[in-house]
């Protein structure tokens, strides 16, 4: 995030700073980080309320793409998790998680934007005193769900190895992308 906020631009390029191979959940996990980032941002742009419809609409295919590049990051990441347990002796009365690792570690990259941005929003100096208490009762209740969410991240993938949990990976299976099950693109495809 630190790194993204030195240029703080949604176009500027983008280098992992972790080599896929010596580091590869920290290379999957820093790409993951970053289109979060980038997304949040255009998140942020596409609630203008004077923005161009038209450059609206060039934003609203982009966060498109943003998501559909997120999704095919948690997924490529959760595929890093089965290899890395694909040996692991599942016990019989082993059940499964509501969400996969992946999954959790995708609330636990929108919960540091959170963060970062509700840090931003309590030390903001040319904010009212009202507001920066506000907002750091807000990051303090924050920090609280990302102790929560850390620790329980950590015993999953503890069950997960002790065979306790297993895991299965759903893909997400976006319609709206796919030309061939969205009927609007698929009608544009066929003239």
């Amino acid at each position: 995030m630190e790194v993204y906020h030195e240029k703080d631009d949604v176009n500027q390029s983008f280098k992992n700073l972790h080599d896929k191979e010596i580091d590869e959940l920290e290379h999957l996990l820093y790409k993951k980080c970053w289109i979060d980032t980038v997304q949040w941002h255009y998140e942020d742009l596409i609630r203008d309320p004077e923005i161009d419809p038209v450059e609206a609409l060039k934003l609203k295919r982009k966060i498109d793409a943003s998501n559909q590049e997120r999704t095919d990051k948690v997924e490529e990441i959760d595929a890093y998790f089965l290899d890395q347990y694909r040996n692991v002796d599942i016990k019989d009365d082993a059940t499964i998680n509501t969400e996969s690792p992946a999954w959790a570690f995708d609330r636990l990259s929108i919960l540091a934007l959170k963060i970062y941005h509700m840090r931003e929003e309590a030390d903001r100096k040319d904010a009212s005193k009202a507001h920066r208490l506000e907002c750091q009762k807000k990051l303090d209740v924050l920090l609280e769900q990302r102790a929560d969410l850390t620790a329980a991240i950590d015993r999953l993938l503890r069950d997960i190895e002790e065979g306790h949990k297993y895991m299965k990976v759903y893909k997400q299976m976006k319609m709206y992308n796919d030309d061939e099950l969205n009927p609007v693109l698929r009608g544009q495809k066929r003239k």
